[in-house]
């Protein structure tokens, strides 16, 4: 083999190593990319969700606080005719 023969055999050697590892890096970045839309997307859903559970218990905040509120109230009420009856029969 003549050097001129060996200088093209190792320039078509490494073009072709060059190439299969090319191939296998732009393979790898597309599973990676292809996963972290995945994982985006799901982050996304599991956000909205989580919005809308935050949504809900609000709602059940703001209704248990009213609840709470006329429960208090008619406390109070029963108190103050407790009171009044107390000083009628006296």
């Amino acid at each position: 083999m003549t050097n001129a023969s060996s200088t093209y055999l190792g320039i078509i050697a490494g073009t072709i190593i060059g190439a299969v590892i090319s191939w296998w890096i732009y393979y790898r970045q597309k599973k990676i990319s292809q996963m972290q839309d995945r994982i985006l997307s799901r982050i996304k859903e599991l956000e909205e969700s989580h919005g809308e559970i935050l949504k809900k218990l609000a709602d059940f905040d703001d209704k248990h606080e009213k609840a709470f509120d006329a429960i208090h109230e008619l406390g109070s009420n029963i108190d103050s005719v407790l009171k009044k009856s107390d000083t009628d029969t006296k």
